[in-house]
């Protein structure tokens, strides 16, 4: 019994033994890595840095020779030593990102953000399923998103905003707890995944600047947590989801630059802690919702360039916290509320280019942060409140195009202001002195206005001035010499005003002018030779002036003239200098109207010219061959010079048939001793003289009337100027039309603006024909969606131009009949255009004092928009009713046969 009690002990004390033996062993290996060597994460994270490139500050601290990775810079581990973040933010790094990264499965955190990674994510990425933070922001990776994205289901941040990724998202969260997702700035496309409306937890989405295209999904409505949703610059299309209000945290709504349509949900009011909502740039219409003006939290609202509707509410100068209103492009009418501005700090107003009537608010810089007040192209009445030039914190100001009328207020506090435009009212009065207060201005524009007066030495205290546009205005005296002080002026118009005296002396100084337009004055002095001080000028109007004197050879080292030389009316005399052929990048010049004599072989090197004019001078001798295209396009270019003549060879056919000049041999011919050519001269002089008479009286009496009957429409443009120069002066492959008043040319701006220009040449007279007349005073008067619009025009002697909106789908007839393929017209698309012409037709003789009656409708005059929607042209032989009966009664028969209304042939 004892030696059994004795052997169950010794083999208890045997098992307690080995257990104790097995419990080392297991601490000892264990342990063994941390005594040996690096840990796998430590391994993982030395072969990843073979693939990404470390900056020394970083891989000198990474080291195979350490127990563990966790002291390494941008390495964080948990209590077990495991890797479970890995962030390098913005460290310099570059390279690629490697397999090895899916390695380290207890990654929480990885962030790379701000470096220049490049190449695509492994899919790799799908094996640290334990991610909750991926942040990979600002780098250069590129390539499609990894459906093993799927896997990594706890993570909660996931951030790829500009980087280069593309394709589709395939990947999705079946349980979702994403928190922040942005993938802004990439070129991902496809639509919007459905599965983002189960992520409940959401604050933030973004999909900012890709090609994300189809419609926002209804399912975002799920996500009641969302304060941000930003999917802005994309391709979405369709209505905004009414669902959307169902987000009752959002914050910020971005959904402009996309091609949404349709009118904006009245649900959306019920975002009651929305601060920034962004509609801008879509094909949004309608009334804008009313109710949206009453959200207390509302900062920023910018919906411009849409085609909303409708007025503003009294409620929105009661919103305390709006900093910015963007509403240009729009169709807004009515009154903008008086108390605008009283209750909050407005920082950005921006109403261009809508109906808007009334006055201008008068306290909307009452908060003192107001930079920027722009309410150009509306139809605003009244002056302008003193409250505008006594702001001290505006930045930016434009009222173009109104109809303000009275003085311009006295400027005080206006340190900050620099761009100030009123152009195109009529303001009246002088020019303010106290502009001088506004020392930082760069840009001032009250052209096309009714000011008066001299311009105030004070101008001089304007340093900062960069461009300076007084003209069309009734402005008098000389320009005072103090304007030389504004030594960074680099435009100057002031054209079409009265001023007066050697102006060119002292604009001589000004060395950064690039445009100096003067003409239409009464400046005298000459040409000063100090004019070839303007070394950076590219363009130079003097025209209509009394200048006087010569050509100054120097005026050929202002080499960089290209846009144009307009010396014409001055009464100028002599030849012209040889120099004025360095001037090879030229494009425009007139020389017309003036004294000079001479040849014209100093301008044989001007290859680049598209307008020419050297009408009504003492010009003799042959035309240089690269003009004598000019004798084609605009013959009378060279009118009123009897000595010039055309060098003719055999079968030249520009010397064949009707031409302004003779061929040179026939100049030669000369009969001696013959006194009955003598006496036809005598004769024939005693004629024209009277002739010549009868013009000036005529002249006289018609010139006022047909400015009067005009208005400021009576002038140049620089958007025709370039539709001149881009339709290659009219070459015949730019015509997009013809009819019995003129050819039409289609002309693609550099800005990429496309638009029609109407060529209306006269015939019987010079100067603009009746029927151009007609169609400006028509066109002139009417403002209608289905009537088209004109932009612009430019009279010539020879030819008028007329700038219309390009019409994409061309008129009816050419839907109808053209040989092209064409749009296709179902019976919605009949019914609307005939409905719109026909809302065309009552504006036009029910809406219009006085009435207007086309007399031509037929679907050659009825062109089609992008949308399909019609638009009469052609008004060139309108009947104004009531309006001068004499004057447009007609002999013959008008319009074309077959579309000739009952009574009005």
């Amino acid at each position: 019994m004892y030696f059994l009690l004795i052997s169950h002990r010794l083999c208890d004390f045997r098992s307690r033994m080995e257990l104790e033996i097995w419990h080392w062993l297991l601490i000892f290996f264990s342990l063994a890595p941390l005594s040996c060597g690096l840990s796998a994460d430590g391994l993982a994270l030395l072969d990843l840095a073979k693939t990404l490139i470390l900056p020394s500050s970083i891989s000198s601290n990474w080291s195979a020779n350490h127990a563990t990775p966790c002291t390494w810079k941008g390495v964080g581990c948990d209590e077990m030593s495991n890797v479970v973040s890995l962030n390098l933010s913005n460290s310099g790094v570059s390279g690629f990102l490697g397999p090895q990264i899916g390695l380290m499965k207890h990654l929480k955190v990885i962030n790379l953000s701000g470096n220049s990674i490049s190449g695509p994510l492994p899919t790799s990425i799908g094996n640290c399923t334990k991610l909750e933070e991926l942040l990979l922001l600002n780098n250069q990776l590129s390539g499609r998103l990894p459906d093993t994205l799927s896997n990594i289901e706890a993570l909660k941040v996931f951030d790829i905003t500009n980087n280069g990724f593309t394709g589709e998202v395939h990947f999705r969260f079946e349980n979702c707890k994403l928190e922040i997702f942005i993938l802004s700035s990439n070129y991902l496309r496809g639509e919007i995944p459905v599965w983002v409306g189960n992520c409940s937890s959401l604050i933030q989405l973004a999909y900012f600047n890709n090609s994300i295209t189809g419609q926002i999904p209804s399912s975002i409505g799920l996500l009641g947590n969302l304060s941000y949703l930003v999917l802005s610059r994309n391709s979405l299309s369709g209505t905004i989801p009414p669902d959307i209000a169902n987000c009752q945290m959002l914050l910020w709504l971005h959904l402009d630059g996309n091609q949404l349509e349709g009118t904006v949900p009245k649900e959306l009011a019920n975002l009651r802690n929305l601060q920034q909502i962004y509609l801008f740039n879509n094909h949004l219409t309608g009334e804008f919702p009313e109710d949206i003006w009453s959200i207390r939290s509302l900062k920023i609202v910018a919906i411009y360039n849409n085609n909303f509707t409708g007025q503003l509410p009294p409620v929105l100068a009661e919103l305390k916290h709006l900093q910015e209103i963007l509403l240009q492009s729009n169709s807004f009418t009515g009154f903008i509320p008086p108390e605008l501005g009283v209750n909050g700090s407005l920082v950005k107003v921006d109403f261009t280019n809508n109906s808007f009537v009334g006055t201008i608010p008068p306290e909307v810089c009452s908060g003192r942060k107001l930079e920027v007040f722009n309410l150009g192209f509306n139809l605003l009445n009244g002056s302008i409140p003193s409250g505008i030039t006594d702001c001290p914190s505006l930045r930016r100001v434009i009222l173009r195009k109104n109809n303000l009328v009275g003085s311009i207020p006295q400027f005080g506090n206006c340190r900050n202001l620099d761009y100030i435009d009123l152009s195109y009212n009529s303001l009246s009065g002088d020019i303010p002195a106290s502009l001088n207060k506004c020392i930082n201005v760069t840009f001032v524009n009250w052209s096309r206005n009714k000011l008066a007066g001299p311009i105030p030495s004070e101008i001089g205290h304007l340093v900062s001035l960069q461009g300076l546009n007084l003209s069309g205005n009734r402005l008098l005296g000389e320009l005072p010499v103090q304007i030389s002080r504004c030594s960074k002026l680099s435009q100057l118009d002031l054209s079409f005003n009265s001023l007066n005296g050697p102006a060119l002396t002292t604009v001589s100084n000004l060395k950064f002018l690039s445009r100096l337009r003067l003409q239409e004055n009464k400046f005298s002095g000459g040409l000063p030779d100090s004019l070839s001080q303007l070394v950076m000028l590219i363009e130079l109007q003097l025209g209509g002036n009394i200048l006087g004197g010569s050509i100054p050879s120097s005026l050929g080292t202002l080499v960089k003239l290209g846009i144009a030389l307009n010396l014409s009316r001055n009464g100028l005399m002599g030849d012209i200098p040889p120099q004025l052929g360095n001037l090879v990048e030229l494009q425009s010049l007139d020389l017309s109207f003036n004294n000079l004599t001479g040849g014209l072989a100093s301008l044989g090197n001007l290859k680049l010219l598209y307008s020419f004019n050297v009408s009504y001078n003492m010009f003799s001798g042959p035309v240089p061959e690269n003009l004598v295209r000019f004798l084609n396009s605009t013959p009378s270019s060279f009118s009123g010079n009897p000595g010039l003549c055309m060098s003719c060879h055999d079968n030249d056919s520009s010397c064949t048939g009707t031409n302004v000049l003779k061929p040179c041999g026939s100049l030669r011919k000369k009969s001696a001793h013959k006194p009955l050519k003598i006496a036809m001269i005598v004769l024939g002089s005693s004629f024209v003289g009277a002739f010549l008479v009868l013009c000036v009286l005529k002249y006289i009496y018609f010139k006022p009337k047909l400015r009067d009957e005009l208005g400021l429409l009576f002038q140049g443009s620089s958007k025709l100027n370039e539709a001149i120069e881009v339709t290659e002066n009219f070459n015949n492959k730019h015509i997009i039309g013809t009819g019995a008043h003129g050819a039409v040319y289609k002309a693609v701006l550099r800005s990429g603006e496309v638009y029609a220009v109407k060529k209306l040449v006269h015939t019987a007279h010079k100067g603009p024909n009746a029927s151009m007349i007609r169609e400006l005073q028509t066109l002139g008067r009417i403002r209608h969606r289905n009537l088209i619009r004109l932009k612009e025009f430019l009279f010539k002697s020879e030819y008028g131009l007329i700038l219309y909106d390009f019409m994409e789908n061309g008129s009816l007839y050419d839907v109808l009949h053209g040989t092209e393929p064409a749009p296709t017209l179902d019976w919605s698309i009949r019914y609307n255009i005939a409905l719109g012409t026909a809302h065309g037709l009552a504006y036009l003789h029910n809406d219009c004092h006085p009435a207007v009656v086309h007399r031509d409708i037929k679907p050659k005059n009825i062109l089609l928009d992008s949308d399909m929607v019609p638009h009469i042209s052609d008004f060139g032989i309108a009947k104004l009713m009531d309006q001068y009966p004499a004057a447009f009664q007609t002999t013959g028969i008008v319009g074309t046969i077959g579309y000739i209304a009952p009574g009005m042939g």
